[in-house]
């Protein structure tokens, strides 16, 4: 959402002017927020009709519960079923997800930051994919959920219970599970809506130019990488990270960085363009540090000290989706992390250090 996404990663909006009425493809777009405009030709005019007719595979009932809990908005503002649409209103929603297929539960730790009954905030481990994949059933995040909790929300898909955004795999840090659906959708609004704060601490190579500054350019799809994200100012949506240097060493940087959106592989795709790409990243240009590298020494065949990409969701800010209240989490550094910030610090000293 790598860095946290939301599940249209992640951040991203679906929007759409119309939508096929009675299609079969609906169903896929369950749990994603959508956004379009009520046509001339209107069979029904109340607006949980309307729904209905618009999108089969889901109840009326269904439907209605979603517009009572105000998961319904019609020309910016939350509206009743009885509300009677004309052409032109703009509708706003997060469809409801739809039943989980049967999951495997695996007892893999979860290390829980918080809980209560409509939310856990789990500090996520690296090597540990969220939801089950195209090639991974297994040992995932969400397999380990079902085995610790009987009660998760349905999430956005059958594979996805509880999952409100991601990490990618190798990203740790704070992550939000929702354990109703109506917690599901009311945070999932929140992603979508940009109300949420997500800051990340990363280990980059070299140092900025500006100690702090914002990058925005437009992320979408390599043009002939398939798992890889680019900037795309021909196609892209919009991307927003504003970055501060924290620390400096020679070689190396630990920076601070604030999303204002949620795309793909953001944060590791606008550092690889500021030519700073996150140590370990070898998708985008980072590499691997052995112990021999930062202490100025001869080659040596040693465990490297960071494995894997140095980038961690320090820091969540949300509104509980029951109470109101804001809410900040946070994630201590993992010990890789922390150990190659301590070797940075021992061999690494540069004049400037903490602002």
């Amino acid at each position: 959402m790598d860095e946290e996404y939301p599940l249209s990663e992640n951040g991203s909006e679906p929007e759409t002017d119309e939508l096929p009425e009675q299609s079969d493809e609906t169903e896929e777009l369950a749990g994603e927020r959508l956004r379009f405009r009520v046509g001339s030709n209107l069979k029904f005019r109340r607006l949980d009709k309307y729904l209905c007719g618009r999108f089969s595979h889901f109840s009326r009932t269904r439907l209605q519960k979603l517009i009572k809990e105000q998961g319904v908005n019609v020309n910016g503002r939350p509206a009743k079923p009885s509300y009677q649409l004309r052409a032109g209103d703009e509708i706003d929603l997060i469809l409801p997800p739809r039943p989980i297929r049967e999951l495997i539960p695996e007892n893999i730790p979860l290390d829980v930051l918080y809980e209560d009954d409509y939310l856990i905030v789990i500090n996520k481990q690296a090597d540990l994919i969220v939801h089950p994949a195209r090639g991974y059933k297994h040992g995932t995040l969400v397999n380990a959920l079902v085995y610790h909790y009987q009660k998760l929300s349905k999430g956005s898909d059958d594979w996805r219970p509880g999952i409100v955004h991601r990490l990618d795999r190798n990203t740790t840090g704070v992550l939000v599970v929702a354990k109703d659906d109506t917690s599901h959708w009311k945070l999932s609004r929140q992603f979508a809506d940009r109300k949420t704060r997500k800051t990340y601490l990363a280990i980059v190579h070299g140092t900025p130019a500006l100690r702090a500054d914002c990058i925005n350019q437009p992320l979408g799809v390599h043009p002939f990488i398939r798992e890889k994200f680019a900037i795309r100012p021909d196609i892209g949506k919009e991307a927003i990270t504003i970055y501060e240097a924290l620390e400096a060493f020679r070689g190396y940087s630990l920076l601070k960085l604030d999303l204002k959106t949620g795309r793909t592989h953001q944060i590791r795709v606008h550092l690889s363009w500021m030519k700073h790409p996150i140590v370990a990243d070898d998708l985008y240009g980072g590499k691997v540090v052995y112990p021999w590298q930062i202490e100025d020494r001869e080659p040596a065949p040693e465990n490297p000290l960071m494995a894997r990409t140095a980038l961690h969701a320090w820091r969540l800010e949300l509104t509980h989706p029951a109470t109101g209240e804001p809410m900040t989490f946070e994630a201590p550094l993992p010990a890789d992390m922390q150990a190659f910030l301590d070797a940075l610090r021992k061999y690494r000293r540069a004049d400037v250090q903490k602002p």
